[in-house]
């Protein structure tokens, strides 16, 4: 049997082990699994308008606050309920985005049409900080929040510029030598910023085809900026990235590329770096939002597919096997939840009877206390946790076969990993003469018959569908051909 090689559609699909398609299917440590399915966490109500970016934060005593933004507010999720804790009626469009830092127990956020505002405790209201600037991007680094893409009284808009506060005050802004908070342009790369985080020690500074690299130097300058050697490397949005620990995913305009602190290095090349590219709308390229699911290792990130102009579809890296999958999914926002947990006497909250409770998955981190879950707010501006058993799932084999020979196609096995057996599956199948020709469809909907598949057609490259419910897990895949001669 064929290892499965993970999502490939840029492979030569007579590889064996490649898949040429998939929805809902995603890498884990030893093979494919179907993707957790979305369920709302207890009595947690819908926004009231499309959230515009969402935040966990940790404050210094380890307690945690869930923010979430829209276009003329930001909530707090408390005890069930989003309160309002917005400094004034703010004046975002309806493109904006927010960016959110945590500075020891005072949490920011910035959408660069309002000042940088700030709230200092759970439950306690935004201000404005009056000598800060307006900026598209915030991150704290070291002692310091870094603020880019800018307008402000003094310079103007100025979309290639950053700023940082005093040391170790988020509420100066004013430039000081005394106090280190300063200001700066990257002027040796062309364009506007359009994300930037910490990395380590070091601030870093994307524009859509360059990488600059800032390391804190100390008075007058504060901030030593460099441009990273690397070509066109870049990224493409906002939230077009994520710390993977220790190395940035970024999603740049031809290539996605993990980022170290040294060089870009570009992934998915001869996988599906192509196949994004070819299926992803450039247009809205700029809206991609990325997030890393610590506890499992995979990036998530969500693109508007060719004709959309929202978030609909989404590429899961796995960072430890290198391996790729897809999710079918419209969402405004993503962000990594951390659960409360639960008790036998809180069951009741979540499900009124145990086959309630079934929409969690047991082995799901919703149940740990202070548990990291992926989560999503979808289209209609509900939290949802990505917590949920596999409800469907599918995926594409290449081609088996022989250029020169035909063979006869009688079965097809999946390898199922102990204990991830789907609730259902069934398989179609395909053949072709020659790769570059299109498909002809065969047999459709067999179903699974002791973990095989009964076939019988002949060709020279045949392909197969699988369809699963439930939460399955497939390993490898085996299919038996028979030579039948020349054609």
């Amino acid at each position: 049997m064929d290892k499965l090689l993970g999502f490939t559609p840029d492979q030569d699909p007579v590889t064996p082990g490649v898949i040429t398609a998939c929805t809902n299917f995603i890498p884990y440590e030893t093979g494919m699994k179907g993707a957790p399915s979305a369920s709302t966490p207890a009595s947690t109500p819908a926004l009231a308008s499309a959230c515009q970016g969402a935040v966990v934060v940790t404050r210094l005593d380890d307690t945690r606050r869930i923010l979430a933004g829209t276009q003329t507010k930001l909530y707090e999720l408390i005890a069930g309920s989003w309160s309002d804790l917005s400094g004034a009626v703010y004046a975002g469009g309806t493109d904006t985005r927010w960016s959110y830092c945590q500075f020891g127990n005072s949490t920011i956020a910035s959408n660069l049409a309002d000042t940088i505002q700030r709230s200092t405790s759970s439950g306690g209201a935004f201000a404005a900080i009056a000598t800060a600037p307006k900026a598209k991007i915030i991150f704290s680094v070291g002692a310091f929040v870094m603020a880019l893409n800018t307008v402000d009284g003094t310079y103007g808009t100025t979309p290639n510029r950053w700023w940082c506060c005093a040391s170790f005050d988020e509420t100066s802004w004013t430039p000081s030598v005394t106090t280190l908070a300063t200001t700066g342009q990257l002027v040796s790369s062309p364009g506007q910023i359009t994300a930037g985080g910490k990395l380590g020690d070091y601030a870093v500074a994307y524009k859509d085809k360059a990488i600059h690299i800032g390391q804190f130097v100390g008075a007058p300058a504060v901030w030593d900026w460099q441009q990273v050697p690397g070509g066109d490397a870049g990224c493409v949005g906002q939230d077009a990235w994520c710390d993977i620990g220790g190395a940035h995913f970024i999603v740049g305009q031809d290539n996605i590329w993990l980022f170290d602190g040294s060089r870009p290095t570009p992934i998915g090349i001869g996988q599906m770096r192509q196949w994004f590219y070819d299926n992803s709308n450039p247009l809205y390229r700029y809206k991609t939002q990325c997030v890393f699911d610590r506890q499992n290792n995979r990036v998530f990130a969500w693109y508007c597919s060719n004709g959309s102009a929202v978030l609909d579809q989404a590429i899961v890296y796995h960072t430890l096997t290198k391996q790729w999958g897809t999710i079918t999914q419209s969402v405004e926002s993503i962000l990594n939840y951390i659960s409360a947990g639960t008790t036998i006497d809180g069951l009741s909250s979540i499900s009124s009877t145990i086959d309630g409770l079934a929409s969690y998955a047991f082995d799901s981190q919703f149940w740990l206390v202070g548990g990291r879950a992926l989560s999503v707010v979808d289209t209609t501006h509900q939290l949802q946790l990505m917590t949920g058993v596999s409800s469907s799932s599918s995926f594409t084999t290449g081609d088996a076969g022989d250029d020169e020979n035909t063979s006869l196609l009688s079965k097809i096995r999946l390898r199922f990993a102990p204990g991830y057996y789907p609730a259902t599956a069934t398989c179609s199948t395909f053949v072709k003469a020659t790769e570059g020709s299109s498909l002809t469809p065969v047999a459709t909907n067999i179903a699974i018959n002791d973990g095989k598949f009964d076939v019988l057609q002949d060709g020279r490259f045949h392909r197969a569908t699988f369809n699963f419910t439930g939460d399955v897990r497939v390993l490898a895949m085996g299919a038996v051909l028979t030579p039948m001669g020349n054609a």
